[in-house]
């Protein structure tokens, strides 16, 4: 599904990815970790095509097609979705209307009519249920005035609504408390297929336990340094980073 070849990117005149590779299939989890300031973010960031973000060497696909050379809004139609770390607010804009309009121009980009107003309020009613997402919630602005727990919890409905092939999850933990994190984590694995993969990108092995990825990555001043199965998760939050970090010196 994604290949990712030597990707180097940087902001300005600093380069913070320096040579990312990375390959996930069809249906699978994988979670990267590593420290502040190791990359993670930004490498999210540029797979969606951030436009802050230079991508100066590499190369990445996404189901066959040259993901890099998209518009942003081309990789969210093609089913790329990233959950952001701190989801902003947009205040007049109801999240009825939102998702409508998000979900008829993917379908517009897929050559499909367009949902009408009581097929699509019978979707929202279905994958509203998926995240235990308040209906008050869901009729509000987007995001206005929500906890952050609200919030988080709404990406993932979106999410849910969207249907992507590959959902990004950067930093979805963080600031929510256990029960939040469990809601998350359910929807997060009852939209799971054997069609559509997921990328976890968090601190800790707490998100980790509920949402169970196959593969987990490292990524240390701009490479992924070491890859393993989910006891690497376990070991990280046993030792943390320096002895990976001595590895990676040495």
């Amino acid at each position: 599904m994604l290949q990712v070849t030597n990707l180097h990117a940087r902001i300005g005149e600093k380069e913070i990815l320096r040579g990312i590779n990375l390959t996930i299939g069809d249906g699978e989890t994988h979670a990267i970790m590593g420290p502040n300031g190791s990359g993670k973010s930004t490498l999210s960031a540029v797979l969606v095509g951030n436009p802050l973000y230079e991508v100066t060497e590499g190369e990445v696909t996404f189901n066959g097609k040259d993901l890099l050379s998209m518009k942003p809004e081309d990789r969210a139609r093609e089913g790329l979705f990233l959950s952001f770390q701190y989801p902003v607010e947009i205040p007049g804009v109801s999240m009825t209307n939102f998702m409508r309009a998000a979900i008829n121009a993917k379908r517009e980009y897929q050559g499909l009519s367009p949902l009408n107003a009581s097929e699509f309020l019978k979707l929202m009613r279905e994958k509203r249920k998926v995240v235990e997402l308040d209906s008050r919630l869901a009729h509000r602005s987007v995001n206005e005035g929500f906890s952050g727990g609200e919030k988080k919890r709404n990406e993932i409905f979106q999410m849910a609504m969207l249907e992507p092939k590959l959902a990004i999850l950067d930093e979805t933990d963080s600031g929510l408390d256990v029960d939040a994190m469990r809601v998350v984590a359910d929807g997060v694995n009852k939209m799971h297929t054997p069609d559509t993969s997921t990328i976890v990108i968090t601190h800790y092995e707490r998100l980790l336990e509920m949402i169970r990825p196959q593969v987990v990555h490292v990524l240390y001043q701009g490479r992924i340094v070491k890859t393993a199965g989910p006891e690497l998760a376990k070991e990280i939050e046993a030792k943390g980073y320096d002895w990976i970090k001595n590895e990676a010196n040495g």
